[in-house]
């Protein structure tokens, strides 16, 4: 397992042909490099947009890549990456909002006065609806699948868990918290090979597509007349 620490960045090549390399270029990235190509979201929109082209040409090709962008940035909070263009999210860190802005702290007050709602818990609850923003940026529609993978311990605590969205919630579970890496890889590829099975509609009835017999029941057709009822 190699220490975070180790990590460097290296940022996509300019359209004119250069490029700049932090000046550490040993560590997590270059073992990456070797497999897969990289590209990383800036801060300018042009060169941010040539890396999104290039790293969805690299899916394409079937060699793959590896993008790396910024929570509350252009690309996690407005791309998204459906089927091959997704399949794996690392949340690395909680993604906390900058907590010296005079906006966000007069927010606090106006919060903590009227609604008696401590500063703690607002921040958390928006740090977890981020990460959840996110790492959902890979699962596009019921067809779709992807790994999440939460890197920060803080997410396994009960305060942060509470606050992820139930649908997350749901597969978060102990077993599979806290995990080291040659535990989670193990995971990883036992889900990608359930995955990579024949798949058939057939074997969703009951589960994410209901049955003649399910849609035609007492309790169905009286939450499908309560439904309309509210439309």
């Amino acid at each position: 397992m190699h220490p975070i620490r180790n990590a460097t960045v290296y940022r996509q090549p300019h359209p004119s042909g250069s490029k700049f390399v932090w000046p550490q270029t040993k560590g997590i990235i270059d073992q990456i490099q070797k497999h897969k190509l990289l590209f990383v979201e800036t801060q300018d929109a042009a060169e941010t947009s040539l890396a999104l082209l290039n790293y969805q040409k690299a899916c394409e090709n079937g060699r793959g890549a590896v993008l790396l962008s910024v929570a509350r940035g252009k690309v996690s909070e407005g791309i998204d990456f459906d089927h091959h263009y997704g399949r794996a999210v690392i949340m690395f860190g909680v993604p906390y909002v900058y907590t010296q802005s005079r906006i966000l702290k007069a927010r606090l007050e106006y919060l903590r006065n009227n609604y008696q709602i401590r500063e703690n818990d607002f921040l958390t609850f928006d740090a977890m609806r981020h990460a959840a923003q996110c790492v959902g940026r890979a699962l596009r529609g019921k067809t779709d699948y992807g790994i999440m993978v939460f890197a920060d311990k803080r997410f396994s605590r009960a305060d942060k868990r509470g606050k992820i969205p139930r649908w997350i919630q749901e597969h978060l579970t102990d077993n599979l918290c806290n995990l080291s890496t040659d535990e989670a890889l193990q995971v990883a590829k036992r889900f990608l090979r359930q995955m990579a099975q024949p798949f058939s509609k057939k074997d969703q009835l009951g589960l994410s597509l209901l049955t003649l017999e399910q849609l035609q029941s007492e309790e169905m057709q009286k939450q499908i007349e309560s439904k309309m009822q509210h439309v």
